[in-house]
Order: structure tokens, then C-alpha cells, then sequence
């Protein structure tokens, strides 16, 4: 399991004063961001693969409050990669000082081209860091499918 640690500040409360959903979200990215780095997905190495991360969806369940002034530990466990390493799976628990588990997050997301803005699998070197990630004890490979787990399509607007 990865691990990193935060102090809530001023500006990731909101008006109940506790931690914002919004901190949430930006606490887990700083820690996938970290992960990455730790595991050479650095941004100069995204920059010469022409990649970037993107999320399809977070589902937050949240457990007990948190507040300004404490330490909190974002975890990360990998629990999903597609074959070609285009989708991830990651699931982050927050920790309070006490080591109680405050909330929970599953989040999965892929790979894209930059230019091209569409999805891509990883090129065979980056694919063969990706397959030492640490994995979860239940790790599964992904497919297309398991990205639309919650059956959500997009409904447009029609005029």
C-alpha cells in the first residue's frame, strides 16, 4: 500500500468546517501523482510518450469528519489493470491521526494521447513498469466493460 500524509489547511474546509469534498478529490490526485512519480510516470517521462492520466469516475464513501489542523494519510492500492495497461484501478482510503479509516474511494481511469485526446495502451516499456505496481488483494485485470461498472451514458441535451 502507498502512502502520503497531509495537514488539512485553511483552504481545504468549507463552510461546516470540516474537510471539503473537493480537498478529497485533490488530496487522492496528489497521491496518485506522487505514485506515479515514485514509479517513473514522472511528467518528463508522460511528456516524451505524448500521455496523460485522466479519471473516468471517484465514488467516495465518507466515514467520520475530518478538521483543520489535523494529519490525515491518503492510501493508494492498486486493484485493477487492463492488459495493454490503457485502464487502472485504484482504491484510496484517508486516515486520521489515530489510524481510523475517515473515508473511502474507488476511482478508475486510463491513459490518453495528448494530441490526439483519445485513449492508449502504454508503450512496452512503460507497460512493464506498470505490471510491478504492487497489487491489492483483489487485483483484477480490467477490460472495456469494467470502466462503465455503474452503467452511466452520457444523455445529451437535444434542442
Amino acid at each position: 500500500m502507498y502512502t502520503k500524509q497531509f495537514e488539512i489547511r485553511w483552504s481545504d474546509v468549507d463552510a461546516n468546517r470540516h474537510l471539503a469534498n473537493s480537498a478529497y478529490t485533490n488530496f487522492m490526485s496528489h497521491t496518485r501523482m506522487a505514485f506515479f512519480i515514485e514509479k517513473e510516470f514522472d511528467m518528463k517521462t508522460l511528456e516524451v510518450y505524448n500521455l496523460s492520466p485522466v479519471v473516468f469516475y471517484e465514488h467516495m464513501y465518507y466515514f467520520k469528519e475530518a478538521f483543520l489542523g489535523q494529519s490525515i494519510t491518503v492510501s493508494l492500492e492498486v486493484t485493477g489493470l487492463s492488459e495493454d495497461g490503457m485502464f487502472f484501478r485504484f482504491d484510496h482510503n484517508f486516515y486520521n491521526e489515530k489510524g481510523e479509516n475517515i473515508a473511502h474511494c474507488e476511482m478508475i481511469g486510463a491513459w490518453i494521447n495528448f494530441s490526439t485526446r483519445k485513449l492508449i495502451g502504454l508503450p512496452k516499456n512503460l507497460l512493464e513498469k506498470e505490471n510491478t505496481f504492487p497489487k491489492s488483494e483483489n487485483f483484477k485485470i480490467l477490460t472495456k466493460e469494467d470502466t462503465r461498472v455503474a452503467d452511466k451514458m452520457p444523455v445529451h441535451l437535444t434542442t
